[in-house]
């Protein structure tokens, strides 16, 4: 059976549609309409950014980093200008295996690295090799490779090697200061770096520049009161003595005795800071500087000078030292001869404990605790460098007798190398103690009087009796120069007690006596061959340095060229107390 269709129905569902239809497609273009209106309003800026993004880069042009230098202008570190290889994986089309292996080739790279750099198309920047010679990175270039692009760099470069290491120290390979007054002075040496907006095409090729170009600026020199000569010589010296006697390291120091200036510092063993490769962690302690060791008899003129400012001594005062034993509660402190009476310069001369223990013992807690402080003991030197430490001096309330006595020759308290060099300014400048500083001066800082003339030349001139016939430094004594300064020779604390074994060997002292230019301080950390007295180990290289430095400083002598004094065969060496 057929059934009619109706016309009419039929017409009036198919206008239907059509009207359903053309009401979606005006609703979708007011839709259309309302969100380019509100992108245009309020996201205009974003809309701009995302526009520049294909096409506008920035590039930052490097600064050079500043100079350091040596008191006389000498280069410690300066960068050199490398070239730095990059790329912006999403302007880059896809590599052909062909473009992809010359590419690695050229970089000194396996395509797996190349490629695995690359991988990222969203990133607008990556570095495929820093610091590359200025021709392996036109040959790179000359690949032209879209996309890829080179940019200036400075790599920092250091003539004096591990000589200088400690001091300078290094920097990272973004020219970051990582240590020493690399660290230190980074806002000074670093510079600002400039910038340069450019608009590059499809292919990843620069067009045109957009803006001018911002200038980077160069840092600032630094210039150190280094003395680059005598810094080598210091270095080969404290080298020689710390292979010579087989020790696990050793720090020097050279202070110009007038102004509180470094005109070294060393340490070894070191490490070379341009291989930027692992470092030893132990090559890299600045154990001038950041460790601690207890001083030993480097100490006991140090007692002396506060028994003499107290008034109670004088420098003939005669102490009796008995049968070279001294018994305080449990404890006893011993010296390895019986010296009989001593006086004060006797005392310093021979390194009596005994006798250096029973002068501190006459003395006021308080007022021994006060003298220490006033001359830098258990207070960080201050001279700008990172890291310093402060050495450890306990509240005279918390001392014992026995630690009272102990302190006074060198044990219970803790120094660094640069710290006691400080401490011995007192002797050479008749009472006074100036800031330690590493930059050159032009005048010397002003200082502040801790004791009289008369007590600070009175231990200088017991300090000269320690490297004479009778003294415990014979191997410090310097062909044309009156010298002076005490031997230390400490145990070392291990699972807490004192061993046998492990010493540290140090010696500290002045020279000319009779006008002093040069504080040098030595320490050699376990020597292992046989010697471990300051006086055997450390005072050689003192000697060597001294000798060398106040010719190179044109400091004329102060003694006939035979003034070597050698001691008597048929006496045993005197060596210091332990």
């Amino acid at each position: 059976m057929a059934y009619r269709t109706n016309a009419n129905l039929s017409l009036k569902l198919q206008m239907w549609r059509a009207w359903l239809v053309l009401g979606g497609l005006v609703l979708l273009f007011l839709i259309l309409i309302g969100r380019s209106a509100y992108l245009m309003g309020f996201k205009e800026e974003f809309l701009r950014e995302q526009g520049e993004a294909r096409y506008f880069r920035k590039l930052t042009l490097a600064a050079n980093r500043g100079m350091i230098t040596d008191r006389n202008g000498e280069p410690l570190a300066i960068s050199t200008p490398v070239q730095s290889v990059w790329a912006s994986p999403a302007d880059m089309p896809e590599l052909t295996s062909q473009q992809l292996n010359s590419l690695a080739k050229a970089l000194g790279m396996k395509p797996e690295e190349v490629k695995k750099k690359l991988a990222n198309k969203k990133r607008d920047f990556v570095f495929l090799k820093r610091q590359m010679s200025p021709e392996a990175a036109t040959r790179v270039i000359g690949l032209a490779i879209p996309g890829v692009s080179k940019q200036t760099e400075y790599r920092r470069y250091y003539p004096a090697g591990e000589v200088m290491a400690h001091v300078i120290g290094f920097t990272d390979i973004d020219n970051k200061g990582q240590e020493g007054f690399e660290l230190t002075r980074e806002s000074m040496l670093a510079g600002k770096p400039g910038s340069r907006h450019v608009i590059r095409d499809r292919r990843g090729y620069i067009v045109e520049d957009v803006t001018s170009i911002e200038k980077p600026r160069d840092g600032q020199t630094l210039t150190l009161s280094i003395d680059r000569k005598i810094q080598y010589l210091a270095f080969r010296e404290l080298k020689n003595a710390v292979d010579t006697h087989k020790a696990k390291g050793g720090g020097i120091v050279v202070l110009d005795a007038r102004t509180g200036e470094v005109l070294a510092l060393a340490n070894y063993p070191s490490f070379n800071p341009n291989n930027r490769g692992r470092y030893d962690p132990a090559a890299r302690r600045n154990r001038a500087i950041t460790d601690l060791y207890e001083p030993g008899s480097t100490m006991k003129p140090i007692s002396i000078a506060a028994a003499l400012e107290s008034g109670k001594f004088k420098s003939s005062t005669v102490i009796s030292t008995n049968n070279g034993t001294l018994t305080i509660g449990p404890a006893t402190i011993r010296d390895t001869h019986s010296y009989g009476p001593l006086t004060l310069s006797g005392i310093v001369q021979k390194s009596s404990n005994v006798g250096t223990a029973k002068v501190a013992l006459d003395l006021p807690r308080e007022y021994l605790w006060n003298f220490y402080d006033s001359v830098g003991i258990g207070e960080a030197p201050r001279s700008g460098f990172p890291g310093e430490a402060s050495g450890r001096l306990r509240p005279w309330k918390t001392w014992r007798p026995i630690e009272q006595a102990t302190m006074s020759y060198g044990y219970g308290l803790s120094v660094s190398l640069l710290q006691m060099a400080k401490t011995y300014q007192v002797f050479a400048t008749d009472g006074e103690i100036r800031p330690v500083t590493f930059q050159k001066q032009v005048a010397p800082l002003p200082g502040t009087h801790v004791m009289s003339a008369e007590t600070a030349q009175e231990v200088r001139a017991m300090l000269e009796t320690v490297t004479q016939p009778g003294g415990t430094a014979l191997r410090a004594q310097v062909v044309g120069y009156r010298v002076g300064g005490k031997t230390g020779t400490a145990k070392k604390l291990q699972g807490g007690a004192y061993t046998e074994k492990t010493y540290v060997a140090s010696f500290v002292g002045i020279a000319p006596i009779s006008n002093p230019r040069l504080i040098v301080a030595v320490m050699i950390d376990e020597p292992n061959a046989g010697s471990y007295y300051g006086g055997t180990v450390a005072a050689p290289a003192f000697s060597n340095v001294v000798a060398g430095s106040l010719r190179m400083l044109g400091v004329p002598p102060d003694a006939p060229l035979n003034n070597i004094l050698l001691p008597d065969p048929n006496e045993p060496e005197v060596k210091e107390e332990t």
